[in-house]
């Protein structure tokens, strides 16, 4: 599935610290209408009280996000057994990664602690938060709230660069 496409199977973060780091991939349809046909999911109400809408809009944004960056990018997910997490950790350089945090909340997209402890542990240059909102904002001095339409003009800005 994952040769023809049709599923991504997302790798988790390796590093050489005393972590002790989920070893097991993170895997996602990468057809959303397929999997909404595979679940039964027919009309937007329906989708919307589904268990399986968080992961899809998680899988949705990774999607976007990988089809933009340039084709050397790694991309890795990090989560420890205590639950420090990152949704999506990208390596655009030897010395620029980002950590992405997804949410699916417009009312309150605030990053968790873990995702911060995340952030230390992978040494993030950059650490962003994507929410469905419109607005592009800082949340502290290290950490920006946006849309994924502004990361994906900047990921693509930094590709031509």
């Amino acid at each position: 599935m994952v040769d023809l496409l049709l599923v991504r199977r997302l790798k988790p973060w390796a590093s050489n610290g005393g972590e002790r780091l989920v070893r097991s991939p993170k895997v996602y349809v990468r057809d959303s209408g397929l999997l909404h046909t595979l679940l039964g999911i027919q009309d937007q109400e329906t989708l919307l009280g589904h268990p399986v809408i968080g992961s899809r809009w998680e899988g949705m944004i990774i999607e976007n996000i990988l089809d933009t960056v340039p084709t050397n990018t790694r991309a890795w997910f990090y989560r420890t057994s205590v639950g420090a997490e990152i949704d999506l950790v990208l390596e655009t350089s030897p010395n620029q990664r980002w950590a992405i945090a997804i949410k699916r909340s417009i009312s309150d997209p605030t990053p968790s602690k873990v995702f911060y402890i995340g952030c230390a542990d992978v040494k993030a240059n950059h650490q962003i938060v994507i929410y469905p909102g419109r607005e592009s904002y800082k949340h502290d001095p290290k950490t920006e709230i946006m849309p994924l339409g502004a990361l994906l003009k900047r990921l693509s800005q930094q590709a031509t660069h």
